[in-house]
């Protein structure tokens, strides 16, 4: 009789037991293929290893700029995906190996719920059964297959494939302009390819800031990728994608067609129904804490389809280990950053300031340019990007921060924990930022709010 069993070895599910196992629970964790999940076999860790590869094979051909002239530049993509799968490779030994340290039993198989009954729970992996006390759901999420005719043919990828490529495309187009799709579109743009990014709505990035969205749009078409906003693809054909936007349609050529519409939660074939575990359309239902409508059963991750992110997996994890321990806890989704690891990259946590006036909040705001900060004049040449910082006109509270521009990945953090900690504009006065940095902007932009 285990303490508990996980279900589920990506962010949310490895975490949870590295939490669990050094609480001294006796933890159980199944994952039918590798330790990391997508995040880091399929997502976030190779993506962002080959953007950096295709970022440095840029900034060599255009250094110039910078006084710097580098002649025979080349991309070695067999290289680039070597040193992709290294990196994998030592990341789930981490894991595996810190598992180990916290005396987490891990068995590689899919996993099945038998039953749930008097206070504890079956669970059958590789033809075993064993049992627990409590039960997380962790099982992540699969991509959104679009409903066309050719959607099966072996050109189209989903971000499993695309990541695994040993080619560059001469022509890639890719469906979807979310964080996935747009970071894809650059990585193969500045390798070489021909891109064009079809979307259905009339702006890229998803929810982020409508003025961001904008700018990203202007500083990545400048390498070279086509966007077709209010765009719907109607058939793909032999290396062909037909579409339909703005009254017209037309067809463009396609070595390869990238398909990345979203992504929803992983239920079926789990025996969740054995549970009785509560479902709204595919994602099981949680309360703040990560409880299900069923004692003892806790979910955290994509499953739930709440914030579909590594880090709000993390938080997620650990504030259904703090309620197993009698510890309350929750997750602040309005604090939870969002990033688009783009060149430029692109970030934002909190209201936006169309979310916070729909929501009836009278607000403050104010904007600097990057080329306000010293540091980012220094490190980059010739290009956009903004800081935007929303606040409620009554409280000055900090509600919204958006960036976009160089290192915006590395400073969203300190904006989240001013949403976290509800501070206020008085507040952040006496914070001393770092100079020259170019998290700066942020408190400069917070010390031009009119209030």
């Amino acid at each position: 009789m285990f303490d508990l069993i996980i279900i589920g070895g990506g962010p949310a599910g490895y975490y949870a037991a590295e939490k669990a196992g050094s609480a001294g629970f006796n933890t159980f964790l199944a994952e039918k293929s590798h330790l990391g999940g997508v995040c880091l076999n399929e997502g976030c860790i190779p993506s962002k290893t080959l953007l950096y590869s295709s970022k440095l094979f840029s900034m060599a051909r255009h250094s110039e700029q910078f006084g710097i002239t580098a002649s025979d530049v080349s991309f070695d993509l067999s290289k680039v995906m070597a040193r992709k799968r290294k990196i994998i490779e030592m990341m789930r030994n981490g894991i595996s190996s810190t598992l180990k340290k916290n005396n987490v039993t891990v068995e590689k198989g899919e996993a099945f719920i038998l039953k749930g009954n008097n206070g504890s729970f079956d669970v059958q992996v590789n033809g075993n059964t064993v049992s627990g006390k409590r039960l997380l759901l962790c099982t992540g999420s699969a991509p959104v297959k679009l409903p066309v005719h050719g959607i099966d043919q072996s050109f189209v990828f989903t971000n499993k494939e695309i990541l695994s490529i040993d080619y560059i495309p001469e022509s890639l187009v890719v469906i979807g302009a979310g964080a996935i799709g747009l970071e894809m579109a650059v990585f193969f743009a500045e390798a070489g390819s021909k891109v064009t990014v079809i979307e259905m709505l009339p702006r890229i990035g998803g929810s982020i800031d409508n003025e961001t969205g904008l700018i990203l749009k202007r500083e990545l078409e400048k390498t070279g990728i086509n966007f077709l906003l209010e765009t719907r693809v109607l058939e793909i054909g032999e290396h062909s994608v037909t579409f339909s936007g703005n009254g017209t349609n037309g067809t463009i050529g396609a070595d390869i067609v990238l398909l990345s519409v979203g992504r929803k939660p992983v239920t079926q074939g789990l025996g969740i129904e054995n549970l009785g575990v509560r479902i709204t359309g595919s994602a099981v239902e949680t309360d703040s804490g990560g409880r299900t409508s069923v004692s003892g059963v806790w979910a955290a991750g994509d499953i739930n389809g709440k914030s579909m992110l590594a880090h709000t997996a993390y938080r997620e994890a650990q504030v259904c280990i703090d309620g197993m321990r009698g510890i309350e806890s929750f997750v602040n989704y309005n604090a939870i950053p969002g990033v688009i690891y783009t060149h430029p990259e692109t970030a934002g946590v909190g209201l936006t300031q169309s979310e916070a006036e729909a929501s009836g909040i009278a607000v403050l705001c104010a904007k600097l340019p990057m080329s306000y900060n010293g540091r980012y004049l220094a490190e980059n040449e010739g290009g956009r990007g903004i800081c935007k910082v929303v606040a409620d006109k009554q409280t000055q509270k900090i509600l919204g921060i958006h960036l976009i521009g160089a290192a915006c990945s590395e400073m969203i953090y300190g904006a989240a924990a001013m949403i976290e900690k509800n501070m206020t504009v008085k507040d952040i006065g006496p914070i001393v930022f770092p100079h020259p940095s170019v998290s700066e902007i942020i408190k400069d932009t917070i010390m031009k709010l009119p209030v």
